[in-house]
């Protein structure tokens, strides 16, 4: 059993770290790392699809989406490692692409997209799968975390709500994808 959570915890933990690790030398080089995310129809803008979601615009945007990723991303690597990384970067990359395809000419940066494809994948499982435990998960995720749906709205210039809406959308269709009979 201890087997089963070590490995997922060290892997939310070290992906946290990371994020922390990368945000410090973005602030000690003069927050230019805001480049490296995606940028929408350009070929420079592509490589933001792998990138975007390690860099952030701040501290604060940081810690905004430190918990859920923690909280969300957890409940994911608890379906196996394996989930979580298809997951992961499924939606960096369906995501992504959603973002680069239609969004708008600024950088879109930050983990949030993957955060709201952990949402919409855990909230569609229980849905897909209809198993007992899964149908919990997604109700329980919903109560904590059902306010995102606001986030795929226009409302803040400054957040990119197409990320936060491709991203839901490609964990919805990862669920589909991934679901167990």
């Amino acid at each position: 059993m201890k087997a089963n959570i070590k490995s997922p915890v060290l892997l939310i933990t070290s992906i946290v770290a990371l994020l922390w690790i990368i945000e410090i030398l973005n602030i000690a080089t003069g927050n230019n790392f805001g480049t490296y995310g995606i940028l929408p129809r350009t070929v420079i803008g592509l490589r933001g699809i792998i990138f975007s979601p390690f860099i952030h615009h701040n501290i604060y945007h940081l810690v905004l989406n430190t918990v859920p990723f923690v909280i969300l991303g957890g409940l994911v690597t608890l379906r196996g490692l394996d989930d979580f990384i298809e997951l992961s970067l499924f939606v960096m990359i369906v995501g992504g692409l959603g973002v680069w395809l239609v969004g708008r000419q600024a950088y879109h940066i930050g983990a949030s997209g993957l955060i709201f494809g952990y949402f919409g994948f855990l909230t569609a499982a229980g849905w897909y799968e209809k198993r007992f435990m899964s149908i919990i998960v997604s109700l329980v995720v919903l109560f904590l975390y059902g306010g995102l749906f606001w986030g795929v709205l226009p409302i803040r210039p400054f957040v990119s709500w197409e990320g936060h809406l491709f991203g839901l959308l490609a964990g919805v269709a990862c669920a589909r994808m991934l679901k167990t009979t």
